[in-house]
Formats: structure tokens, C-alpha cells, sequence
């Protein structure tokens, strides 16, 4: 019994853009459908002529209709859609032109600021870790990098590909089944940033509006060291935020992280809770637990700002490995003792800023 083309677009239908997490069909990306009895040739009209997931969506395509009763081969075209026909595609996926936040008072995305006050505290990784651990779960994550002068988001994330734009929207970069936008797509590796603070809010505002971030369950932001011109330009952006503190136990990092706070109170951004990162050390030889830093830290200032400390993490050259592999380690080694921890502060943090649990819809169908 041979496939009819109804059949086959049904089955296209099942297909997701990986990108934009939509229906190729509903999309228009379906050209010509041909079938001649057991076999079926499909044209695809990819939004750009470069799309870097091309070989997925083709892949998809091919696997969806050969699984149909009747079809002994597939043969997928790839085609490019038109100016008119990728702006159809914008259209239909924001509903028109979109400046304000999308992430204003009324938004489904639970918005957390994650700040350190001071570098070198492990924030970037801490919050890489979250994301993917939240993305592990069954949320769908958003993962804006703020550190506009220090980026590393991308390389933690094992992501180097630059965004596809649809007209002057911008379609963040995927992995680990986060949705990423930094300033790190669109520069050199090596190159610095050397804005003033009217470019840098110009930047923050685009990442912001202009990126088809799609409602995801959560949006975490990565915010650079300390409590200026980001901070603030965010607090305006992201009005309906919560402030997630990283310190490590210290009593330096722990005065510095209690400013990032303060920031937080002075412009209506409610702390949601403290974690505090390389609490101690477990030599491997004997066993023994090291508190390389001065402990307590982390305790001492969630009593201070009145929220709870929402998990330690200890310190593991593991951590900082997995990072530089572009794998973090809640995914590289999810049984080591740092995994487990940043997997119950993942926990944590969702019951403390509300996130609601998430359907019962497979990742890779979100």
C-alpha cells in the first residue's frame, strides 16, 4: 500500500524547527511534496541560505516520512525562502513588530539575575550548571550572558555558532537544550569589548527585545562583577526579576556579594537566595574535607539578607574542566559531588522563585 501526500504532510507536520520550535509546516518551510508510490522527494525552504542546523532539519524530515507505512525512500531538497517568505515566518512567530521586554509585570518567564558583586567567585559556571540542570528537568531555559566585557557563557556552553537572524530578529544559539544569546557570538574569541555605557545599554536592550527568546519557563541572566551600568540598565529591562546571589565562603566575597544585594533591594529586585560556591575541598587520596576559604560565608550572609541559603557547592577541579570543555559538569559527571549539589540548588531555586513544574512534554519536542 503506498503513502498519500496527506499522509506525509501529517508526518511533517510532527517536525520542529530546531530552532524556532515550531512546526515546519505551520511554518511554510514545506515546499513541493511528490510522491511516485513507495518513494517520496520533499522540498525544504530553510529560513536562511546558511542555516547552521540544516543537516538536523534534514535529518528530522528524513526519518519522520521514511517511518510511514509504505515508504521504502526519501529524497529531502533544500531550498532558501524568500525575503517576503521569511518575513511571513517573523510575522507569524511574534505576531509584528516587538520593542518593549517581553519579559515585563504579566510574562510566563520566571526572570533570575544571577550577581557576585566580585569576580573570581565561579557565578558563569554556577550559572551555566543551573541551566542545564533546569533544561534536565523539563523547563524550557533562556540564558542571556550580561558580562558584556567578560563573556564566557559560549565556551561554557560548548557554543560557537553565530545566531541566525530572520530580518532584525535574532534567533538564539542552542545547546544542551538552553536557548543562548551573548555578545561572544558576534566577536572574535579574543577581541575585547570597548564600549561606554550608551553602546552597552544599546546591546543589553537588543539581547533583550529583539532576540525570539519564545516564552521560555525560565530566563537566567549572567551579570557581570560588581553594581553598575548592566545592573541597572537589567533592573529596567527585567522589572519583574529576582536576584540569585553567588558567593564563596569568605568574608571578602561574602561583604562584596552583600553590595550586589543591596543593588537588588534599591531597584525593587527581590533576592530570591544565596549559594555559595568552592565551599570546601575532599582530598581524593584520604577523604579528608578541606575548607580552603574561611567557612560560613555563604550562611552568614542569606541570615544577613534574610533569604535562604539555597546549597553549597564544593570545589572540584572537575567543575572548572567540564566548563572548559564546553560541557558542564551537571552533564559531564552528573554523579560527582559538585553535580549533585548544583542539580539540588537547581531544585532549590526553581521552588524558590516559582517556577512551575513543567508539563509532561519530552525536551527535544519543546
Amino acid at each position: 500500500m503506498s503513502v498519500t501526500r496527506d499522509e506525509v504532510i501529517a508526518a511533517l507536520d510532527q517536525v520542529l524547527d530546531p530552532e524556532l520550535h515550531r512546526s515546519i509546516v505551520a511554518l511554510g518551510m514545506v515546499g513541493s511534496v511528490d510522491v511516485d508510490g513507495t518513494r517520496v522527494a520533499i522540498s525544504i525552504r530553510l529560513t536562511v541560505a546558511g542555516c547552521p542546523l540544516k543537516a538536523e532539519i534534514q535529518r528530522r524530515v528524513s526519518e519522520a516520512v521514511a517511518a510511514l507505512p509504505g515508504v521504502e525512500g526519501v529524497q529531502v531538497r533544500l531550498d532558501t525562502m524568500t525575503d517576503a517568505e521569511r518575513a511571513g515566518v517573523r510575522e507569524s512567530i511574534i505576531g509584528g513588530p516587538r520593542r518593549d521586554s517581553p519579559f515585563a509585570a504579566g510574562s510566563r518567564t520566571t526572570v533570575i539575575l544571577v550577581a557576585s558583586g566580585k569576580g573570581g567567585v565561579g557565578k558563569s559556571s554556577i550559572t551555566c550548571n543551573l541551566a542545564v540542570a533546569l533544561a534536565a528537568r523539563g523547563h524550557s531555559v533562556g540564558l542571556l550572558d550580561a558580562d558584556v566585557y567578560g563573556y564566557s557563557i559560549p565556551r561554557m556552553m560548548g557554543a560557537s555558532q553565530q545566531p541566525v537572524m530572520l530580518d532584525d530578529l535574532i534567533i538564539p544559539v542552542e545547546s544542551h537544550g538552553v536557548r543562548l544569546m551573548s555578545i561572544g557570538f558576534m566577536t572574535a574569541d579574543d577581541d575585547p569589548v570597548i564600549w561606554r555605557g550608551p553602546m552597552l545599554h544599546k546591546a543589553l536592550t537588543s539581547f533583550v527585545t529583539e532576540v525570539f527568546w519564545d516564552e521560555p519557563d525560565v530566563l537566567l541572566v549572567d551579570l557581570p562583577p560588581g553594581t553598575g551600568d548592566v545592573s541597572l540598565s537589567l533592573a529596567q529591562l527585567l522589572p519583574a526579576a529576582t536576584v540569585l546571589v553567588v558567593t564563596t565562603p569568605q568574608l571578602t566575597a561574602q561583604r562584596v556579594a552583600r553590595r550586589a544585594a543591596a543593588m537588588a533591594t534599591r531597584v525593587n529586585l527581590p533576592v530570591v537566595g544565596v549559594v555559595e560556591n568552592m565551599s570546601w575541598f575532599v582530598a581524593p587520596d584520604t577523604g579528608e574535607r578541606y575548607e580552603v576559604f574561611s567557612g560560613g560565608g555563604g550562611a552568614a550572609l542569606a541570615a544577613d539578607i534574610g533569604v535562604p541559603l539555597l546549597g553549597q557547592v564544593p570545589l572540584e577541579s572537575d567543575v572548572a574542566r567540564a566548563g572548559d570543555e564546553g560541557l558542564p559538569v551537571v552533564a559531564a559527571r552528573p554523579d560527582s559531588p559538585a553535580a549533585i549539589a548544583l542539580a539540588g540548588i537547581a531544585t532549590a531555586v526553581a521552588e524558590a522563585a516559582g517556577i512551575p513544574k513543567p508539563a509532561a512534554i519530552p525536551l527535544q519536542a519543546r
